[in-house]
């Protein structure tokens, strides 16, 4: 089997997603249209011209500007559609996938017409692609936690379709303590907790997911590497990092993929998973993002295998489920076992 085969077909989870960075240009002009909104960009050319941002800080001023195209149950089902169909393409056979409701409800949208809209786009990749779908949803760690509460009430009739909670947006300066309280409450609704840590912000705030938190997942977690102890730690816990090279690359947190630290953290022993994070701004759906480390030097098709494994026993699915995915995971790797 050809190598790029192998990455495509190799079955894997998605668990470091956020939908609206899945909005590729000629969606958001197709939007912009149909609402009858206007975009700061003359066509298809300048949004990509615009996405050569080499900094967190820059993407996230246009990522929001791009949002204000989703207005409708409508425009939110087709978002989510047009990102599970490329997955379903790259061999994602589950997806756990981020929301930010704040960037809607700011702007007017109701939080209802977010969830309604990513359901029926979650049922249609269940019914065309035989996908499972988990969603969560993020708040945005550049506001109080206040605006977090607030979400979180909004979210309550809605728990029983979503599966956790997570903390997005500007890391520096906004450590994961600040909400400490809104996690306290999502444990005791019993929604897992995962944040972003450690990919611009230091070690400490991986230890503030970690120990205030009490995140069963850590988003990112590159910067882990820079304390001994932490690594051993995290790898003793069996803890998942989602990892995504070609955001690391895009916003320069490192400055070539052929250092980039995923063999490291195979190495270590970390749990570690590949994602795409948001890949209509950084280049690249999930098997590019494999792809590119393979064709950077730093990854096998063992490696692959061993990723799509943990993508699996990183993910929120349960025991029956994750099952299932584990033993279509096998029967595919003895097919190929030459390729290993």
């Amino acid at each position: 089997m050809h190598r790029q085969d192998f990455i495509t077909e190799i079955p894997k989870a998605e668990l470091h997603l956020h939908i609206e960075g899945s909005l590729e240009p000629e969606l958001m002009f197709a939007l912009a249209r149909r609402n009858r909104v206007s975009i700061p960009f003359s066509s298809i050319e300048d949004v990509r011209q615009a996405y050569q941002f080499t900094k967190l800080q820059d993407f996230l001023d246009i990522y929001y500007a791009g949002a204000d195209v989703l207005l409708t149950a409508e425009d939110f089902r087709d978002l989510a559609v047009a990102y599970f169909d490329r997955a379903a393409a790259d061999g994602v056979t589950h997806a756990e996938i981020f929301f930010d409701p704040q960037t809607h409800t700011l702007r007017g949208v109701p939080f209802d017409v977010v969830m309604e809209g990513l359901l029926a786009g979650v049922e249609d990749a269940r019914r065309r692609h035989g996908m499972s779908v988990l969603l969560i949803l993020c708040f945005l760690r550049h506001l109080d936690e206040d605006s977090a509460f607030a979400t979180f009430r909004s979210a309550e009739k809605w728990f029983g379709q979503i599966s956790g909670v997570g903390l997005d947006s500007s890391e520096v300066g906004h450590p994961p303590s600040k909400f400490a309280k809104v996690f306290a409450a999502a444990a005791d609704a019993g929604l897992k907790r995962v944040a972003h840590a450690g990919e611009e912000g230091p070690p400490a705030y991986v230890y503030e997911a970690l120990d205030i938190l009490r995140v069963d997942r850590l988003d990112h977690g590159n910067r882990s590497l820079e304390d001994p102890f932490l690594i051993s730690r995290l790898a003793r816990d069996a803890m998942t990092l989602t990892v995504c090279p070609l955001s690391n690359l895009k916003l320069c947190v490192v400055e070539d993929l052929r250092n980039h630290p995923i063999d490291i953290m195979l190495e270590k022993g970390l749990r570690a998973t590949l994602n795409s994070d948001d890949p209509a701004y950084f280049g690249g759906y999930v098997a590019e993002n494999y792809r590119a480390l393979v064709d950077a030097g730093k990854l096998s098709n063992r490696d692959v295998a061993t990723l799509a494994r943990n993508s699996f026993l990183g993910s929120f699915l349960n025991d029956e489920a994750l099952t299932h995915q584990l033993e279509r995971l096998d029967a595919f790797l003895l097919r190929h076992t030459a390729a290993l």
